[in-house]
């Protein structure tokens, strides 16, 4: 006997998500798969279900101020999950304009009715009728306070990181960083894999796929898709002739100089991306030896390499953070095939990070607090310190973030130089960005069209 699936709307879904994240802190687009692989949702309702989460993350303190200014009641004192259906009407009235207001109003009123009781139902009605009639008249409430408070709730980032922005870069240059970090529609970058195939390839592939790519505008053997949905679906991928990686991670590997037959170590390397561009770079004639606290993650690197076609990666359980791991690494490397060589031409340390530069692909993270990733820098130290010795004399220390926070990119290897004297900060050359000459250089979405992103070149001296 079938049974019978009842499907859910694009908004229960959207609903069931937000719910998600709001208890578990779960990353989004994870809830995401998760509910519509398993809601029956056409892919139109599973693009409308993404489009609110994505708009009432990006949005929720912008949504929230329109919410108290025209309730009748506290915010806090209402049910969670009835602020969350305002959060999702409230965004779509003020920022999607294919959709009426009063279906908006009314699919609100149904979502209470449904999951909380009539009362609060006439409340969010009579709420949102009023939103809905100061967005027609232009009569939407300005935010007011100081210039961060503003910034803040316009754009819905903490006003600690507005600060720490706007220091940075400047009033100005951080409002477009906001910008961009709200604008979504970012599209997948891809790496081609060029020991398989070529890019004019890997188009062609795509293209009779009916997914809609095209050649990155200046990082060649890179590309861009745009509704692609999920990836490893495709026929590109499943033949290793793709895999994802956003542009600044390729850029970083291209700072780093990798040749053909060093041997470099890739201290933090899950998922994998800059090990695979390295092989790529030195074509398959070396050795990488990629490390991760999480063996699992590892085995994702292993099968990542098979389907490239990828032959010189091995991997290693450790955790970079520690020094004894480098008797244990020594002793893997030498029972492999008695290389006795144990320090790297290259080191990778792609560190943890409060992974601020990426907001624009996960919205999510802006949410954090000070108190969250107060302790990172020490962590970052520790394995850039750690990875250091590795490191051969003449060789390369590439460190990495993805933020833009100073607290984890320069102020790390500030002190980090002072106590390690044996390095110095080395310049380098990016495609389209130009000579790096100071050894350093923090990418931006805004500025660059990449992840925010970090990268440091240091050169270990031959004499000291």
């Amino acid at each position: 006997m079938r049974s019978i699936h009842k499907t859910l709307s694009a908004r229960e879904a959207a609903l069931k998500v937000l719910g998600v994240y709001r208890r578990k802190k779960a990353w989004s687009d994870l809830a995401l798969n998760s509910v519509i692989g398993s809601s029956g949702l056409s892919a139109l309702e599973t693009a409308l279900a993404t489009s609110l989460v994505y708009g009432v993350l990006q949005n929720m303190a912008l949504c929230d101020f329109y919410a108290g200014h025209f309730s009748s009641m506290e915010l806090k004192k209402l049910e969670p999950r009835v602020l969350d259906i305002l959060r999702l009407s409230i965004y779509q009235i003020v920022f999607l304009t294919k959709i009426p207001h009063s279906a908006a109003v009314n699919e609100a009123v149904s979502l209470v009715r449904k999951f909380s009781n009539q009362r609060a139902a006439g409340y969010v009605n009579a709420m949102l009728r009023r939103i809905s009639k100061a967005a027609l008249e232009g009569g939407l409430p300005e935010v007011e306070g100081s210039r961060l408070h503003i910034l803040s709730v316009r754009y819905s980032h903490p006003e600690w990181l507005v600060k720490e922005m706007c220091d940075i870069l400047g009033e100005g240059a951080a409002e477009e960083a906001l910008i961009q970090n709200n604008s979504g529609n970012v599209p997948v970058t891809a790496q081609v894999n060029t020991l398989l195939t070529s890019t004019e390839h890997v188009l062609s592939l795509l293209e009779s796929e009916g997914i809609e790519a095209g050649r990155h505008k200046w990082l060649d053997d890179c590309i861009e898709l745009r509704g692609a949905g999920k990836i490893t679906r495709l026929e590109a991928y499943k033949k290793g002739f793709i895999y994802v990686q956003d542009s600044a991670a390729r850029l970083a590997v291209i700072a780093a100089a990798p040749k053909r037959g060093d041997f470099i170590i890739d201290g933090c390397a899950a998922p994998g991306g800059k090990s695979f561009t390295s092989a790529l770079m030195i074509e398959n004639e070396g050795l990488i030896l990629a490390c991760d606290v999480h063996g699992a993650k590892l085995r994702h690197i292993e099968n990542g390499s098979k389907r490239l076609g990828v032959k010189i990666i091995d991997t290693i359980e450790m955790d970079a953070s520690k020094d004894e791991n480098h008797p244990r690494v020594a002793a893997y490397l030498e029972a492999g095939d008695g290389n006795t060589r144990v320090l790297a031409d290259i080191v990778l340390a792609d560190v943890p990070c409060s992974g601020f530069g990426i907001i624009r692909k996960k919205p999510e993270i802006r949410y954090k607090s000070k108190q969250d990733i107060a302790g990172l820098p020490d962590l970052q130290g520790r394995i850039l310190s750690s990875l250091s010795k590795y490191v051969s004399a003449g060789g390369t220390l590439l460190y990495s973030t993805c933020t833009v926070l100073r607290s984890e990119n320069e102020d790390v290897i500030e002190s980090f130089l002072r106590k390690n004297t044996e390095f110095a900060l080395d310049g380098f050359s990016l495609p389209e960005i130009g000579d790096v000459p100071s050894g350093m250089i923090t990418l931006w979405p805004h500025m660059h069209g990449t992840d925010g992103f970090f990268i440091c070149k240091l050169k270990k001296k031959r004499h000291t």
